[in-house]
């Protein structure tokens, strides 16, 4: 059921380049009836999955240094809110579409991703974090 799905999740931007301390957004919609919960995670480097936190209808429960706003149900839109950029930032970001019993919570959610490059700009450090 959750390959069926994963073209009803939509995630923007593909690619996001920013500079260290700076605050970076990404949106994530989806149109899949009775599903009213997204989820956010991101993919380090050590391919290891962090959880951001969810949204669930239209109120947002993230991880500290992160925001997340909008609305979860079909045709609404979450924007997860990095407010300050590190070098930990660089990575994949996931957005999950979910069911809000956590009963009913896929183990396999629905997901796309986009993809956080993070410039590392200082008098020493010269070298991307990518």
């Amino acid at each position: 059921i959750c390959s069926s799905l994963s073209n009803q999740v939509h995630q923007t931007p593909a690619d996001l380049y920013k500079n260290q301390g700076e605050l970076a957004k990404m949106e994530c919609s989806h149109s899949i009836s009775n599903y009213n919960v997204i989820l956010w995670y991101k993919q380090s480097n050590y391919r290891e999955f962090v959880y951001l936190g969810y949204l669930n209808v239209k109120t947002g429960y993230p991880e500290v240094g992160f925001d997340i706003e909008g609305d979860a149900n079909a045709g609404g839109t979450s924007t997860l809110t990095i407010k300050q950029l590190t070098p930990n930032s660089s990575a994949v970001y996931y957005c999950a579409a979910s069911l809000h019993s956590a009963s009913d919570l896929p183990l396999c959610s629905t997901k796309t991703s986009s993809l956080v490059y993070c410039r590392l700009i200082t008098p020493v450090l010269t070298s991307h974090c990518i």
